[in-house]
């Protein structure tokens, strides 16, 4: 008394396996959906029942299969694909250990249809993959979007069955709705019918070009995660995150430590509080919570209308070649391949032998006595100030006495002596761009930070960070 549960594949004899070759021609009754019974008509025992029943029977042949095995036949219940994946191996043990019959169950596993459809487009669940049924006549609409948003959101790649019927024609719009939501328009995705049979076939598009009516009930459908990639016809997934994006060729497009910054830009996009801000904000915001982790800087970052964009032009423009800054850690954490890019320098006066000497004879702080020579010096430069808001003091004083004219100014100075006075000190200068974090909040790196979203401006569009990393 047994019962085998075989998967016999997607539909092409060649996807079959031995080991369910080899249970059908053994079995003495075949049960199962009787579209199935061509694939496997050529397998089939002389002597073989057939016990073949339209759709929705599941329950009347898993009934009718533990009926004969209790008889004493080798009973063989085939389904699509892999049996245990929305096929008949759960009904059959279920009813098996309601019944209490001493009968035998094998299930044997079979390709299922969404490997082969992977396998015709490329290699698109090379990572982290759910499958998603679309069919609510066992499963409430309501759980099932409640998944199709976790997947989209957890960046699953997603493979999705059961996508149309006659009755259900608007979920699948409703699915790609909500993707988009969470995915880009672009993101790669493709859909395979009749997959093996004679009437395959294979189509690769994107999440935003995608027509949910060029689909049926025998398409298997699956949509990239963030990583996926065409290369030619071809739709692939990386196996891994860091360092795999990659452009429309197929080539690498970032380097690990840029891979792994457009990913925290994304992850800090999405739980923002209130993400639709201008750009010009935007990109100086995320620059700054990626380098504290401190989503406050939503509340703290103070900048002038389009200050971010305003100072970048000067750069374009020429007027900035030299950033001044406070510290010598702010000068340090301004990226090189930026500043070579562009042609900038980065100076720093508050290791200077003449710093030493003024801020002795004249009683004030090194980095007060550096803002005096720079002003000299640098009249028109970008300053930057990530530690000392004696600095910044000064500064705002030698605007006044017009001694210096900033191309723009970053003020971030942190601690609790002078520290708010000097940021609220600079706001009255209107004619200067000024990107500032309010607040005892700031530092060296967040100075530096805020510096290098003003020089890689043009990547805030794509929300491509990092490419001077």
């Amino acid at each position: 008394m047994k019962i085998y549960v075989a998967g016999i594949g997607p539909g092409s004899a060649d996807d079959i396996t031995p080991a369910v070759l080899t249970a059908i021609k053994n079995s003495e009754v075949i049960v199962g959906y009787k579209y199935y019974f061509q694939f496997i008509e050529p397998y089939l025992h002389t002597d073989a029942v057939c016990i073949d029943t339209g759709m929705k029977k599941e329950q009347e042949r898993a009934q009718m299969a533990i009926d004969y095995a209790i008889q004493g036949k080798t009973v063989c219940v085939i389904s699509s694909g892999d049996a245990g994946i929305y096929g008949m191996a759960p009904l059959i043990c279920e009813m098996k250990c309601k019944s209490g019959a001493d009968i035998e169950v094998e299930v044997l596993p079979g390709i299922s249809a969404f490997q082969k459809a992977a396998a015709l487009l490329g290699a698109p669940i090379g990572h982290d993959f759910c499958v998603i049924s679309l069919s609510d006549l066992m499963t409430p609409w309501k759980l099932i979007e409640k998944r199709i948003c976790a997947a989209a959101q957890a960046d699953f790649v997603t493979a999705v069955y059961n996508p149309k019927s006659v009755g259900r024609y608007w979920q699948l719009f409703r699915l790609k709705e909500l993707f988009l939501k969470e995915r880009k328009g672009n993101t790669p995705m493709g859909y395979v019918r009749q997959a093996g049979r004679d009437e395959q076939k294979v189509v690769v598009t994107t999440l935003e070009n995608f027509d949910p009516n060029d689909v049926d009930m025998f398409t298997v459908v699956i949509i990239g995660n963030s990583q996926s990639f065409c290369f030619g016809s071809m739709f692939v997934t990386p196996r891994g995150y860091y360092g795999s994006l990659k452009d429309d060729n197929g080539g690498k497009k970032y380097g690990v430590g840029q891979s792994i910054m457009i990913e925290s830009f994304r992850t800090i996009k999405k739980e923002l509080k209130n993400p639709d801000v201008p750009l010009y904000r935007l990109w100086p915001l995320l620059h700054a919570i990626h380098t504290t982790a401190d989503f406050d800087m939503e509340n703290l970052l103070w900048m002038d209308d389009n200050a971010t964009g305003r100072m970048y032009q000067k750069v374009v423009n020429g007027e900035i070649k030299t950033i001044v800054t406070d510290v010598t850690m702010v000068a340090s954490g301004i990226r090189k391949g930026a500043l070579q890019r562009l042609g900038i320098e980065v100076v720093c006066y508050i290791n200077d032998p003449r710093v030493m000497t003024m801020s002795e004879e004249l009683d004030i702080t090194r980095a007060q006595a550096g803002m005096r020579i720079a002003a000299e010096e640098h009249p028109t430069a970008l300053y930057a100030f990530g530690n000392a808001p004696t600095a910044l003091l000064e500064l705002c004083d030698l605007i006044r006495k017009q001694k210096v004219s900033p191309a723009g100014v970053i003020g971030a100075p942190v601690g609790f002596v002078h520290v708010e006075e000097s940021k609220h000190a600079i706001k009255p200068f209107v004619q200067i761009p000024k990107i500032l974090i309010d607040g005892r909040k700031g530092g060296s790196n967040l100075a530096a930070t805020l510096v290098n979203s003003v020089l890689t401006f043009p990547d805030a569009e794509q929300l491509e960070p990092g490419r001077d990393v």
